[in-house]
């Protein structure tokens, strides 16, 4: 194969199992990559798939000269394609991606420049999540000598990234092989952060879009065996303990698999629609965790909600845990608008949010540790053991519904403290205003939801505020829709029609 007379610049590599028509998206999004095609190849890694998908591919392949195919026996993990893509790779950099997910029109060449201007050995580019999380805080704004102390990249651990080639040559950085072989890009992405002279962490553009389909057949998203599952997180701890000394960084970077990988699975929702037999065998592998693995300073600078949890865990408490998730799945956010207005291109708005548990605000003791009033006792931490509580936050987020690409918004809040029978309350008030004619770099092309984001405590709960902000065009002057009439037109024109919508105009999650 060809690529033009040098060598590309970037090698795109894919592992693909089954398919179908789900890689068209990503195909599609390959074909509009303003990095002309002779500048980047794309290597497919057909993981010996049993449906079309073959055949789909080689088709691809041979209509298009910067995208071959490799075939294998299948290994039942996306490890060995990725390896084997990069060992066929020839660009300067690599990009991992996934076969149902897409990327931004400019995202090749935006990531590229990144890496050549800085040379960089990894550039993390903005993502946007469908039907699955992202990381938020780490693309607040653009970062060009990122490291695990200076910024959260270990919010971002999975191999969705731009890494230069030789790199990962140099330091044999590779995915471990295995069916099934859980979080092996946790292994190889941290070890990669530990390692690079240079990451830069690009935020001022949606470079990746990662899709969580519908019918959960992502390879990664079947249940797991909790032994296996938290054998490989062993696994990771041990990669920072052998590149970084016992104290804070070490704490702080353990302390992102405590919180996402043990205590999240503990909590809320998702506790209370597992089966009651593997939670228990998920609790036994933390609690082992906590009392083996982890310094004392990893739980005690949690927030409190996960302080709570952390000593539930480790104190064998399933029952205690199962109460407070009950309890947990009715905090929500809360927003209002109190006015807004806009003046040519410039919107300007004030409004309110707060946490609530059910119907009430949430309610926080007086206590020096922040906790809030939970529904379970003896949770406080040992005296001296715990940080201070983390101040609770209020941002504004514009998200396009087209995309779901999200922007923060800057804000003025002012935070009250309400007292309340046995403890307070806290009220978030918020000004903010954005020029949609230089808002995302002038890309406004769209329908953008504002949202309020509460931060405290533990949770983060986003909450509509009810406006909707559309751009025609790029930079065109924002039409703003106040959702409740919108909600309320839509209700009118179902009544004539014979149906029904229901009657409620902030959503929140």
């Amino acid at each position: 194969m060809t690529v033009g007379a040098d060598m590309p610049k970037v090698s795109v590599v894919i592992p693909a199992y089954n398919c179908g028509a789900n890689v068209d998206r990503l195909v599609a999004s390959l074909r509009r990559q303003s990095l002309p095609a002779g500048e980047f190849e794309v290597i497919f890694v057909d993981d010996g798939s049993t449906d079309g998908t073959p055949q789909r591919l080689d088709e691809l392949a041979a209509a298009h000269p910067h995208i071959q195919v490799l075939h294998q026996e299948n290994s039942g993990w996306p490890s060995r394609p990725r390896n084997v893509g990069v060992e066929r790779a020839r660009g300067d950099y690599v990009f991992f991606a996934d076969d149902d997910d897409w990327f931004g029109d400019e995202a090749l060449e935006r990531l590229h420049a990144c890496a050549r201007e800085h040379d960089a050995d990894i550039v993390v580019g903005k993502m946007a999540g469908h039907g699955r999380a992202v990381p938020r805080e780490l693309f607040r704004q653009n970062r060009f000598d990122a490291t695990p102390a200076n910024a959260p990249l270990i919010d971002s651990l999975t191999c969705h990234k731009l890494f230069r080639r030789s790199f990962l040559l140099e330091h044999r950085l590779q995915f471990s092989e295995g069916p099934y072989l859980r979080l092996e890009d946790h292994r190889m992405v941290v070890r990669a952060y530990l390692l690079s002279r240079r990451t830069c962490v690009l935020s001022d553009y949606t470079c990746y879009h990662h899709y969580l389909r519908s019918d959960q057949t992502n390879v990664t998203a079947k249940r797991f065996d909790p032994t296996e599952y938290y054998a490989s997180l062993r696994e990771a701890l041990e990669i920072v303990n052998a590149h970084v000394p016992p104290g804070p960084l070490r704490d702080r970077l353990h302390r992102r698999w405590l919180r996402n990988e043990m205590l999240d699975r503990l909590r809320g929702r998702r506790l209370l629609d597992a089966p009651e037999g593997w939670v228990e065998q998920i609790a036994r592998e933390i609690q082992e965790i906590i009392r083996d693995r982890l310094a004392p300073g990893v739980a005690a600078g949690l927030p409190p909600l996960y302080r709570a949890l952390a000593r539930l865990a480790e104190e064998g408490r399933v029952a205690d845990l199962r109460r407070l998730a009950e309890w947990e799945v009715g905090v929500r956010a809360h927003g209002v608008v109190d006015r807004w207005a806009v003046r040519g291109s410039t919107l300007t708005l004030t409004f309110s949010a707060q946490l609530r548990a059910g119907d009430r605000p949430l309610r926080f003791g007086n206590d020096p540790h922040g906790l809030p009033v939970l529904p379970v006792g003896n949770v406080e931490p040992t005296p001296g053991a715990a940080t201070p509580a983390s101040p609770a936050k209020l941002d504004l987020v514009a998200r396009r519904q087209e995309t779901q690409e999200e922007i923060f918004v800057p804000v003025t809040v002012e935070t009250e403290r309400v007292p309340a029978e046995g403890g307070l309350h806290v009220l978030h008030k918020a000004t903010a205003t954005v020029d949609f004619a230089a808002f995302n770099s002038g890309r406004t092309r769209g329908t953008w939801q504002l949202r309020a984001r509460v931060t405290s405590a533990g949770w983060t709960r986003d909450v509509g505020l009810a406006l909707l902000v559309h751009c025609a065009t790029d930079g065109a002057p924002p039409q703003v829709e106040y959702e409740r009439a919108f909600w309320s037109r839509l209700r009118r024109l179902a009544r004539r029609l014979g149906g029904h919508l229901p009657r409620t105009a902030v959503r929140a999650r």
